[in-house]
């Protein structure tokens, strides 16, 4: 009889249960709109930078001293410190090179956030540096923008 009752408010638990986990798993899940506005800053940003425009590169990151910045010397808190590390590294369109990312995945981790994992290369003339990144974005006043970036 123990076993029976113990199967019985497993089932019923399950039951109970179940709607509300798979309708959690869907939620998760980027919207199409979302990924084409991601994707699109994206492309915006590959964009500029591959003429050697580091402002509009920078215009798919949040312009605010609380955007943070990771990479390998640490962190850069802020929008303009973000630039001017942009600028230091990268002071001239060869060094800049051809930039291409690659999206791996995109997950919309709220209602108004996602976090965005990928790939980054740089084709230039004497070398050819690559990574990966991972890319907070927050939907800001009707905008989608990168919060935070860990690069490596």
């Amino acid at each position: 009889m123990f076993p029976m009752r113990l199967i019985a408010t497993f089932i019923c638990g399950f039951l109970f249960f179940a709607p509300w986990a798979f309708a959690q798993s869907s939620a998760w899940q980027c919207r199409p709109q979302e990924l084409q506005a991601i994707q699109k800053i994206m492309a915006s940003q590959e964009a500029s930078w591959n003429s050697g425009n580091l402002e509009g590169f920078m215009n798919g990151y949040w312009e605010s001293d609380s955007l943070k910045f990771v990479g390998k010397t640490g962190i850069t808190y802020g929008w303009k410190a973000t630039l001017e590390r942009y600028q230091k590294g990268y002071p001239d369109k060869a060094a800049m090179g051809k930039l291409t990312f690659t999206l791996l995945h995109v997950e919309r981790i709220g209602r108004s956030a996602a976090m965005v994992t990928g790939k980054w290369h740089l084709q230039r003339e004497k070398d050819a540096p690559q990574g990966h990144f991972t890319l907070l974005w927050r939907k800001i006043q009707g905008r989608w923008v990168i919060v935070e970036d860990h690069s490596s």
